[in-house]
């Protein structure tokens, strides 16, 4: 399984952007997904995740409302809307598939990542 995550850059504060992570594999449909993001000289946090079927989303509580999560099976892609964007929503996002049967929030609930993707908020 190979993960490819895009669309990252730099936006202005208040702007938005959209993130891509295609997934390579016959099998993405049948995993649930996610998004998590590193700040300079932070630790990873979870962002939001979406089911299988893309039927249940969960978030971050601080970053509902601004940010969705959404995907597209037959195109094996998950994508990650930004808006309202901030300086401190500046990080690497990277997208990951999460274990069957595990949980949605914690990284080790997710077996591949992709390479992360720079988005830069300037204020």
């Amino acid at each position: 399984v190979q993960l490819q995550a895009s669309g990252g850059g730099l936006v202005q504060a208040g702007g938005s952007l959209r993130l891509s992570c295609a997934a390579s594999g016959r099998t993405f449909s049948n995993y649930a997904m996610g998004w998590f993001r590193q700040a300079p000289g932070k630790e990873r946090e979870f962002v939001a995740a979406i089911s299988w079927s893309g039927g249940s989303t969960y978030y971050t509580d601080s970053l509902k409302g601004r940010f969705t999560i959404s995907r597209d099976n037959a195109r094996n892609t998950v994508y990650l809307q930004m808006n309202s964007l901030k300086p401190e929503d500046t990080a690497v996002y990277y997208c990951a598939r999460r274990k069957s049967g595990a949980g949605y929030r914690d990284g080790r609930d997710y077996d591949y990542w992709g390479q992360g993707t720079l988005v830069t908020v300037s204020s």
